[in-house]
């Protein structure tokens, strides 16, 4: 867990290092030139210490010192003994370690021309750990991601994009961007990538096509594009970082699904339309036009022990086919870097928004249709912490006749109680003689002992959705509010000098704050629940659990919300105030038990009410259960 505080000696390994490097080059203020000629030269010597370990592959790699310039016959017959075809790349003058930005009001890209892919891609808006780090989220960086075709060619070679250097073009088009990467077998055959670029947009154009490759490249199988990233740690919480961080994508005709967490996970669907490298609040999405007709998706936990393992959370990879279409590779996609912000997400129109964990079926309806439009409504007018007490204000008032029905119906049973009580005594010996008295008397008096409990499972899926809704909220992402710095994250107070299991090694306020708000809520409603409730031959004690449930509910909150984002322990707490205050209001000032206790002892004086169909069965049920009991005794 990170401290509340920018410590650096917290910060193990090299997180430690880079945020030293950046601090002191930051200091004194170095061109991007130069930090790009730096990073480029120990990657450079990195490469070149694993290509020399590599030798003995089968796969040919293209040596960075065996370059020529074009027309070089004897170096380009030399250069095709081990790359063929496309030893006419390493000719030309882009055969070097050199690199290509393109960047708009949100994203910054680095495509190096040893591979023609992305090596640097940083959100320009957003800043990782805290609003004051002083660090942005660097989705890719220093080699966490790679992206490769493996190019099986007529004279059966078996060569790795990555590996071979591509020609850059920059061109303008208006306010657009388009590089073009191109791997050349010739002046005119070529394996191209394009990226277009739009201005104030994380959205980015990727096209991959061949032109004039059919006598360089086997067309008999698809080509294999294998994308892969280790997901940078973004967020204070590593635990909660690590709980949201998967694969997501879209199958099929619009079915979605993710492959699950853990060691070694992975997933094999066919049509798919977008791949997801999802972290908590951020995202890589590599979408196409035409769907990909198989995928073989792969992911693993990188974090074992949450104190050492800070850097790092998934290991994520992708492996695609691209088939050929009369003899050349023609596909149009493209990349979004950016936030995982729902209505971001959801503005692209490409389905993009489904990877926000809003809940299944009732559950994500309700995030989708009442908690989302709802929350962003007020947080765009007053701020998100002050929101989401008045957002919990309007979900509680609006819920509060389900309360009311509740507690009127506790009220009831709680009146009948005592004849419930003397049902009991005057059948002890006959449980199935009590039940049915016990029946007759509800329908005499008119009370529906299910009552109560049909607005408590309506309320339900309601808190099951702000469990979703809360950890998912972008908007809350290092938004303060009194001392919590970051509504996303906990709101730690105090950091211990140790850490305890299951709760972690820091105190958080709000969830304190909500536990003892449960404790006294659930301490007001349960008398009225044992009243309501009267013990029932051969059940538990109904009356003991809820005296346990008074202690160990607020003990759960307590711990398990600990190293939850204060906004969620904040909606809780409030939640929980305003119920008893609800209740409070309820209790004394609308419900009158005499009114309850005349209008009972007049309903057992008119007419019994039929009864439902459920109550007839179940009358039925006992007379025949009751007849045959009769008829053995008879035996």
């Amino acid at each position: 867990m990170e401290e509340k505080k920018f410590d650096l000696n917290s910060i193990i390994g090299f997180v430690l290092i880079f945020g030293i490097l950046i601090w002191i080059m930051y200091q004194n203020q170095p061109s991007d030139k130069e930090i790009a000629a730096e990073k480029a030269k120990k990657e450079l010597v990195a490469k070149q210490e694993a290509q020399a370990k590599a030798d003995k592959t089968k796969t040919a790699v293209l040596p960075v010192a065996a370059t020529a310039v074009p027309g070089d016959t004897l170096q380009l017959a030399k250069l095709q003994k081990t790359l063929g075809g496309f030893a006419y790349s390493a000719t030309l003058p882009s055969a070097k370690e050199s690199f290509t930005t393109i960047e708009n009001e949100k994203i910054k890209l680095k495509i190096a021309n040893k591979g023609g892919y992305i090596v640097e891609a940083t959100l320009k808006e957003f800043k990782k750990f805290s609003a004051n780090s002083g660090q942005l989220v660097e989705l890719i960086k220093d080699n966490n991601s790679n992206l490769n075709i493996q190019l099986l060619t007529t004279d059966n070679r078996t060569l790795n994009s990555k590996d071979l250097y591509f020609e850059p073009t920059l061109t303008k088009i208006g306010a657009d961007q388009i590089l073009t990467m191109r791997l050349k077998a010739g002046a005119n055959e070529f394996l191209e990538y394009k990226y277009i670029l739009k201005p104030n947009d994380y959205l980015v154009g990727f096209d991959i096509r061949s032109q004039g490759l059919n006598k360089v490249l086997n067309a008999a199988k698809p080509l294999d594009l294998v994308w892969d990233l280790k997901s940078y740690r973004n967020e204070k919480s590593v635990s909660i970082e690590k709980r949201y961080a998967q694969i997501e994508y879209e199958y099929g005709d619009e079915k979605y699904s993710s492959v699950n967490h853990g060691v070694g996970k992975e997933e094999t669907p066919e049509k798919v339309s977008y791949i997801a490298f999802k972290q908590h609040f951020f995202a890589a999405i590599l979408s196409t036009d035409k769907a990909f007709e198989k995928s073989k998706l792969q992911s693993d936990d990188l974090v074992k022990d949450e104190n050492i393992d800070t850097t790092y959370i998934k290991q994520f990879k992708a492996t695609v086919p691209l088939a050929f279409t009369n003899g050349e590779i023609d596909y149009k996609m493209s990349w979004y870097f950016g936030p995982s912000d729902y209505k971001v997400l959801k503005s692209y129109d490409k389905n993009f928004e489904k990877i926000i964990p809003l809940g299944w079926g009732i559950f994500g309806w309700i995030n989708k249709w009442i908690f989302i439009p709802l929350f962003g409504f007020l947080s765009s007018y007053i701020a998100y912490g002050i929101a989401i007490i008045i957002f919990t204000i309007i979900i509680k008032l609006a819920m509060s006749p389900i309360t009311y029905k509740s507690f009127l119906s506790q009220a009831k049973m709680k009146v009948l109680r005592p004849e419930i009580t003397e049902l009991g005594e005057k059948f002890k010996k006959d449980p199935m003689k009590k039940q049915q008295e016990t029946m007759k008397l509800y329908n005499k008096a008119g009370v529906n002992p299910m009552a109560g409990c049909i607005p408590a499972l309506i309320q339900l899926p309601f808190m099951y959705a702000s469990f979703q809704f809360f950890p998912s909220a972008f908007e809350l992402r290092q938004k303060s509010f009194l001392w919590a710095d970051d509504l996303s994250s906990f709101d730690a107070v105090v950091k211990l000098p140790f850490h305890i299991p299951l709760y972690g090694d820091h105190i958080s306020l709000f969830p304190i704050m909500a536990a003892i708000a449960i404790f006294f809520y659930m301490k007001m409603t349960s008398g009225d629940q044992q009243m309501a409730a009267p013990q029932q031959e051969g059940m538990p004690d109904m009356a003991k659990m809820m005296k346990i449930m008074i202690y160990v509910s607020p003990l759960m909150m307590l711990i398990f919300f600990n190293s939850y984002g204060a906004g969620l322990s904040l909606y809780n707490f409030i939640s929980n105030l305003i119920t008893i205050g609800i209740m409070f209001v309820i209790k004394n000032y609308i419900v009158d038990t005499n009114k309850i206790h005349a209008q009972i002892q007049e309903n057992k004086l008119k007419e019994p009410k039929k009864q439902s169909k459920f109550q007839q069965r179940l009358q039925d049920v006992m007379e025949q259960q009751e007849a045959a009991k009769a008829q053995n005794k008879k035996k």
